[in-house]
């Protein structure tokens, strides 16, 4: 039998505690060990049985998330994910965490409409999951088994858009950069996006995140990098030096209109079990933008965005792939080298590099 994951559930609320189990348990490769109401009994609950994830709750009597998330990573680093309310205010302090070494975010579950609990559960789980394999603090956690909810079929991009229609576009001297990336990608986007010049390339980028939390990720590495960061609207044109990170619970593709590239932000359904999706954004690259466009894959758990690569490839465009040793986790990555569709392998330090010299042989 494959190990379950085992999870801590650390939250003030005695109501989100029976939510998340009852979500978290509903996945039979999950299995919740305990539940504390603060980080206080967590810790002691630690000490007892080590979970191999801790869901942390921000906003907490006697220590907040923050400053227990810290201790963790400090004393004894276990894969955290930060469960939040959806909150502007609350979207700020999770950048925070992130920083401090949390692997991902999920929003508390969300009672209301059945469609919606159904795809906030099943993103729960799949989080979970994904943070069993994430190497933290360059301690690499034994591999587990993963298994899916049977919430929904998974969708390809056929549910947004058609496939390209297999005549490449001719090459122009602008280059759009498209990137991929889930759990580990917000601290990997951030040192790829700090090594880049201020007229770097246009770039597109999703990163599977809640929604809210996205405009205040892009806030924050805005003040970080040389290029403009924004979260991206609908319209928004794709220039040099700007960078464009979808919306969380949004779809992003790539539109051409003459010379023009602009992005359309729209509803859909989930693709690959993911709004926004990589393949999404990744098939419309390889509709509009042909060799024009660059595709970039980074680490993350599932196979998001391992069909629009290739899709991306063969419409002529320049693939390349995050490799597995600087990867928090190499799924995704992986899953598009396994599907034919990516042209190098380069660690997350030389990505920028990479880009760079593509525009210069242009």
């Amino acid at each position: 039998m494959v190990k379950k994951v085992r999870v801590l559930i650390v939250d003030d609320s005695a109501s989100v505690r029976q939510t998340l189990t009852a979500v978290l348990e509903a996945d039979p490769a999950i299995e919740v060990i305990g539940a504390a109401s603060d980080p206080f009994m967590a810790a002691k609950r630690i000490q007892e049985d080590l979970p191999d994830v801790i869901t942390l709750d921000v906003e907490m009597p006697r220590m907040d998330g923050i400053t227990f998330l810290r201790k963790i990573m400090s004393q004894h680093p276990i894969p955290v994910v930060m469960c939040s309310s959806l909150t502007e205010a609350g979207s700020e302090t999770l950048v925070q965490a992130l920083e401090a070494g949390a692997v991902d975010i999920i929003l508390k579950p969300r009672i209301g409409a059945a469609d919606h609990l159904a795809e906030s559960a099943f993103r729960i789980c799949e989080v979970v999951k994904s943070a069993a394999h994430a190497r933290v603090k360059n301690i690499r956690m034994q591999p587990r088994g993963t298994s899916t909810l049977g919430v929904q079929a998974k969708l390809t991009a056929d549910a947004v858009l058609p496939p390209p229609s297999g005549k490449a576009m001719a090459r122009t001297t602008e280059m759009v950069i498209c990137v991929g990336a889930s759990t580990g990608g917000t601290e990997a986007l951030r040192e790829m996006l700090e090594r880049l010049p201020a007229n770097a390339p246009g770039m597109v980028i999703v990163q599977h995140m809640p929604e809210k939390f996205t405009a205040a990720f892009a806030k924050r590495l805005n003040g970080l990098c040389e290029v403009e960061i924004k979260e991206a609207e609908d319209g928004d044109p794709v220039l040099r030096g700007h960078v464009l990170i979808a919306p969380g619970d949004k779809h992003m593709l790539l539109e051409r209109q003459g010379a023009r590239y602009y992005v359309s932000v729209r509803n859909g359904p989930l693709v690959s079990r993911h709004r926004p999706s990589v393949d999404v954004l990744f098939r419309s690259a390889a509709r509009s933008a042909g060799s024009n466009a660059m595709g970039v894959i980074m680490t993350g758990m599932g196979d998001d965005g391992a069909r629009g690569m290739l899709e991306m490839h063969q419409s002529g465009a320049y693939t390349i792939a995050q490799d597995e040793a600087s990867c928090v986790v190499f799924g995704m990555p992986k899953e598009a080298i396994a599907h034919g569709g990516v042209d190098k392998i380069v660690p997350l330090d030389q990505i920028a590099r990479e880009i760079m010299a593509e525009d210069y042989k242009r």
